[in-house]
């Protein structure tokens, strides 16, 4: 295995050269009616043009490969009022914001556990939450459900919260069931609105399975059934992995220079059957949105590790913000996907379950994403920093064009098909 070629150190990037003006009225605040009709910024070989997103499958290679993250945006704002003198709950309004599962730690269990479970979450007004149990009774299904919650130890920059609930008639209540009656979705803060009953549907992909994110896949939102189909048709092999977006996403970098930002840890599933797609369509792969890119290259970079060191967990397996610039690799991606099968392999494993820090950031050497459908995104963040890195530094290119044309920035914005 060779690691001779090293990719440019990213760390001394200063985040103000990838500032742009954004005016407000650019943000999309809603949604159009009709998903597909967006409009898709078409950027090919340095070349800038645009089209309708419906139109997407006609720019794609017949017989290529698309992945798809199917997570779920879970309504994870949940509200309590803290008890007056009295015991009656009209004090202060906290908010609890599930970010990510405590106990159990596997997200498939923590929504399907009964009575008790934790979370690692952010607290609004924490100030008027000193001490004590917080509770709220709600009505799920024409029965009453006591809601408690209590703080635990501080976690990073949140901290671990404890719930218990019970029914009147003592049934079985899953902890989806709370966040579905309870939960507020959270939509990202620079809509600067409340949010409504139609982002329940808006702000979920139409193909969207496994709960978990915090925040929508925002690529994935133009695409409707009908345009699924048109791929289908089109030749195109689509595949589904999951990558719970956590809200780190919307953490600005705040240093001067990259080195001084924490990525966030967000957690992966993917199919040992999308693995071996991958390797089928000889390790490449046309993402949509950063989310999917974010995963597909830390594959590239578990299958490296694995086949440095066979006895890894799948916890080791945790890709660190900058291991892709300290240990370097030009082992092609189909080998180091085969490594990271036959690892799974061994150990019996049909699904992946690890987790991600990475940064992708101008001087990355892209493994196995080609083509990319991504919104267009803040002002110096570090998904800016991933289209750079994609398009090899062009992306004012693609910025100024979308600016003078009309373009609809963020999350319920746009999109774009980059080739480089």
């Amino acid at each position: 295995m060779s690691c001779s070629i090293k990719e440019s150190d990213p760390r001394h990037i200063h985040i103000s050269d990838y500032n742009y003006p954004l005016p407000d009225d650019r943000i999309a605040k809603f949604p159009i009616a009709r998903r597909d009709q967006s409009k898709l910024l078409l950027y090919r070989n340095g070349e800038v043009g645009e089209d309708v997103f419906c139109h997407l499958p006609d720019y794609l290679p017949k017989g290529a490969l698309m992945v798809f993250n199917n997570t779920k945006v879970i309504q994870a704002r949940m509200h309590f009022r803290k008890a007056n003198a009295n015991g009656e709950p009209l004090g202060a309004l906290i908010e609890v914001f599930l970010l990510e599962p405590a106990d159990p730690s596997d997200y498939e269990l923590m929504f399907q556990t009964t009575g008790h479970c934790a979370w690692y979450c952010l607290v609004g007004n924490l100030k008027k939450w000193k001490e004590g149990t917080l509770s709220r009774e709600i009505d799920i299904k024409g029965e009453k459900v006591l809601v408690m919650a209590t703080r635990g130890a501080i976690h990073g920059t949140s901290h671990r919260i404890d719930f218990e609930w019970k029914a009147a008639d003592n049934s079985r209540i899953s902890f989806a069931e709370i966040i579905d009656a309870m939960g507020e979705l959270p939509i990202p803060p620079y809509l600067n609105r409340e949010t409504q009953e139609s982002d329940k549907t808006t702000y979920q992909t139409v193909y969207s399975k496994i709960k978990g994110s915090v925040a929508a896949p925002t690529a994935g939102l133009h695409f409707t059934p009908e345009v699924l189909a048109a791929l289908d048709a089109h030749g195109i092999d689509r595949e589904e992995l999951t990558l719970h977006v956590g809200a780190g996403t919307f953490k600005p970098v705040k240093s001067e220079e990259i080195e001084g930002h924490e990525m966030h840890t967000e957690y992966i599933s993917v199919r040992r059957s999308t693995i071996e797609k991958l390797i089928r369509h000889d390790g490449k792969a046309i993402a949509v949105g950063t989310t999917s890119v974010r995963t597909l290259e830390s594959l590239y970079y578990m299958g490296v590790k694995v086949m440095r060191n066979a006895n890894l967990t799948e916890e080791q397996l945790h890709v660190c913000q900058w291991e892709p610039y300290d240990s370097p690799c030009d082992v092609p991606a189909v080998e180091a996907l085969r490594s990271l099968a036959a690892w799974m392999d061994v150990r019996g494993l049909e699904v992946l379950h690890s987790s991600t820090q990475i940064i992708i950031a101008p001087g990355y050497n892209y493994k196995i994403v080609k083509m990319l459908v991504t919104n267009f995104h803040q002002p110096q963040s570090t998904l800016l920093l991933l289209v750079s890195a994609f398009v090899k530094g062009d992306w004012h290119k693609i910025y100024d064009y979308a600016l003078s044309h009309d373009f609809r920035f963020l999350s319920y914005g746009d999109s774009s098909l980059l080739i480089p």
